[in-house]
């Protein structure tokens, strides 16, 4: 199997390794300058007075509290220049809510506020920070192609991290491709110098980062308000069972290794003319040995080979790596159609996924969560695997659908929730 077969766009061969336009997300257990990005602990809001309804920490087969999996500073400003974001997935940690519908939910918080500057202003910028900066760096590597950083995130650093909501010492420019200085709820009219050059920043980074991946936003439309209103209030933190361990995210692009080519001995040849009974040979033996093998999980493995320590993958608008073809979300994403790429996930998915609940839109692939971040949140965690409520998670994939427009409250400073799509893959189970 060619392990260059991928579901995601933006490919780029540089000889013994190859970039694609995913970003990938590893645990860290360091304190980094970015606190809102992470796995397990407890979230945190876009504003403290206006958590969501209740009924999104609710589990929806046993319909007590879950926990959190994932909080994502899913900041856009390249596609939403009015909004901030934030990304949640929970999950229910008991044993008897494994594998069933709605015991994984995920949720993402909206923010209009005013637009950041046009980006006209930028690009008129950009001419006199190359001519300074050109003569001082070095050949772009990946970290600078994706994140406008001169150097990979190879460890744990509060200034290289593009996960930070901080610039890195020295510099004006944001590394986090999701994150950017968070406008208050009532942004002053006249905003001073120094407040007007850190909006800019997240238009700069998205012309390093959004185009690397090549991905476009719709026009504006009207958009559905959300409910005025909590019906029920957010939990207190004594009703939830005990949190996931916190992990903060460091991040880097991806790179896959390329395996270095088999040569056949001079002194071998290989016979694939068809025997004796009118067999095909090499051929008819390697189709026999892919049959018996999951097409899909044989990618999914080999993809996070590459990079076996990565907890989730970013890609908006991209696609996602199936976990699987056979199951219902498999099935559901993954191009059967004569004229699609043989073992290739449609586009993004976008018209596949169940649409936005609130507006009707489109939804669209932004991120995934994959299994190491299982062996991260249990190791060590009590109860699991021995029979207790708790009996750990059994998911191999969750897919992250939003709304392509991005609803929520048209009015300012006014925060909004909304429930997306979590596209469950379960592990297979042991016969």
């Amino acid at each position: 199997m060619d392990p260059y077969d991928s579901d995601s766009s933006g490919f780029e061969d540089e000889g013994d390794y190859t970039e694609t336009g995913v970003v990938l997300g590893y645990a860290s257990e360091e304190i980094i300058e970015d606190t809102v990005t992470h796995i397990g602990g407890w979230p945190t809001w876009l504003d403290d007075s206006t958590p969501p309804s209740g009924e999104f920490a609710k589990c929806k087969v046993c319909n007590n509290p879950m926990l959190l999996l994932l909080e994502l500073d899913g900041e856009l400003y390249e596609h939403f220049p009015d909004a901030d974001r934030r990304l949640y997935i929970f999950s229910c940690p008991r044993k008897a809510c494994n594998r069933k519908p709605g015991s994984i939910r995920a949720l993402r918080a909206t923010r209009q506020h005013k637009s950041h500057q046009p980006p006209q202003k930028i690009e008129k910028q950009e001419p006199e920070k190359k001519e300074v900066e050109q003569p001082q760096a070095p050949k772009p590597d990946l970290g600078a192609s994706l994140f406008g950083s001169s150097t990979l995130i190879n460890s744990v650093s509060a200034n290289a991290n593009p996960f930070s909501s901080k610039p890195a010492s020295g510099s004006t420019q944001f590394a986090n491709p999701f994150a950017a200085p968070v406008a208050g709820p009532a942004p002053a009219p006249a905003p001073s110098p120094a407040s007007t050059e850190t909006k800019s920043t997240p238009n700069t980074l998205a012309e390093s980062f959004a185009d690397k991946v090549r991905v476009s936003s719709p026009p504006p439309s009207a958009q559905t308000a959300a409910p005025a209103g909590p019906p029920t209030p957010w939990p207190e933190q004594s009703e939830f069972p005990e949190p996931y361990t916190n992990y903060y995210i460091d991040a880097e692009g991806e790179t896959l290794s390329r395996p270095p080519t088999p040569k056949i001995p001079d002194n071998v040849t290989i016979d694939t003319s068809e025997d004796a009974e009118g067999g095909s040979g090499g051929a008819d033996a390697k189709d026999d040995l892919e049959s018996d093998i999951d097409k899909a999980f044989l990618k999914f493995s080999t993809r996070l080979g590459h990079n076996p320590e990565q907890v989730l993958r970013y890609e908006f608008r991209g696609s996602p790596l199936l976990y699987s073809y056979t199951d219902a979300v498999g099935k559901l994403l993954h191009d059967t159609t004569p004229s699609a790429v043989k073992n290739t996930t449609k586009s993004s998915g976008a018209s596949r996924m169940p649409r936005c609940q609130s507006c009707g839109s489109e939804r669209v692939f932004e991120m995934q969560l994959v299994p190491h971040t299982i062996s991260v949140l249990e190791e060590g965690r009590p109860g699991v695997g021995l029979g207790k409520d708790d009996g750990g998670m059994e998911w191999g994939n969750i897919i992250l659908g939003v709304c392509n427009r991005n609803c929520g409250p048209k009015e300012i400073g006014v925060v909004g929730y909304r429930e997306e799509w979590a596209g469950v893959q379960w592990e297979e189970a042991a016969n």
